[in-house]
């Protein structure tokens, strides 16, 4: 007679990042500080990240960095921290080529990329991750995005972002949203809104979170949006430690599944 396994008790909340990491760099590049943002991304503490202008390869770097890491950055990023990561380039250029990644500590069983570009002088895409969260009944969508500079750009890349989820997240399943939006206007929140998705900083604290520049934050560049959540908290990670790294702040949301 064989017993049956007990089901795990579902997680009943998450806590996301997102993370602009200027591929690895400080400001103006001055410094090579892929290393420390692992540690600070390590005692963020998040179950779930997204990431932006992640190397996943430079040769130049690779021949001129003593301190360069073996793995690509999303790799090196996740360690054992985080068991599943995924990664896509959306610039490709002849030394290498940066994307986004998505680092979990959960399962992940779909990964999709989509090109999202809209003209020859940027290269962007998107990267939808489908997580197995334990004890949840529908997966967890999760998509990373890196908009463009440009305002026609980024309404046409909105569109397609929303034109994604409406037909292949269901209207059950939880969605997490984030990346760098560029989108200082905040043009992205109404379309968004149409499709359920809020941002979490707009719940708690009433307008999107400043994240840009790092060492004085003006610009709302930075975003988080769900549907499916109640916010619990939401806060930028700011201070000398965070300012002496990439040129925008880490955003992080802490979510609990309605």
């Amino acid at each position: 007679m064989t017993t049956a396994l007990p089901k795990p008790d579902p997680i009943p909340s998450l806590t996301v990042a997102t993370y602009n990491i200027h591929k690895g760099f400080s400001h103006f590049n001055r410094r090579l500080v892929v290393h420390d943002m692992r540690d600070g991304l390590r005692r963020m503490g998040a179950d779930i990240v997204f990431l932006q202008e992640v190397v996943g390869h430079n040769a130049r770097h690779r021949d001129n960095r003593e301190a360069w890491p073996a793995a690509p950055q999303h790799e090196f990023l996740a360690d054992a921290q985080w068991p599943a990561a995924a990664y896509v380039g959306n610039a490709v250029y002849e030394h290498g080529h940066h994307g986004n990644a998505i680092l979990s500590r959960f399962p992940m069983v779909r990964c999709e990329h989509e090109d999202i570009s809209t003209n020859r002088l940027e290269q962007r895409g998107l990267l939808h991750v489908e997580i197995a969260v334990p004890g949840w009944q529908h997966h967890l969508h999760c998509v990373c995005v890196h908009l463009g500079l440009f305002g026609r750009s980024r309404r046409k890349q909105i569109d397609a972002v929303c034109e994604r989820i409406h037909h292949l997240v269901p209207d059950a399943a939880p969605l997490v949203l984030a990346g760098d939006f560029n989108d200082w206007r905040q043009h992205a929140t109404e379309p968004l809104a149409d499709i359920g998705a809020h941002d979490v900083f707009a719940a708690t604290h009433g307008r999107a979170a400043r994240s840009f520049p790092a060492r004085l934050p003006i610009l709302r560049l930075d975003r988080i949006y769900t549907r499916g959540f109640r916010v619990h908290g939401a806060n930028v990670h700011r201070g000398r430690e965070w300012a002496r790294l990439s040129d925008h702040a880490p955003l992080a949301a802490q979510l609990i599944r309605e």
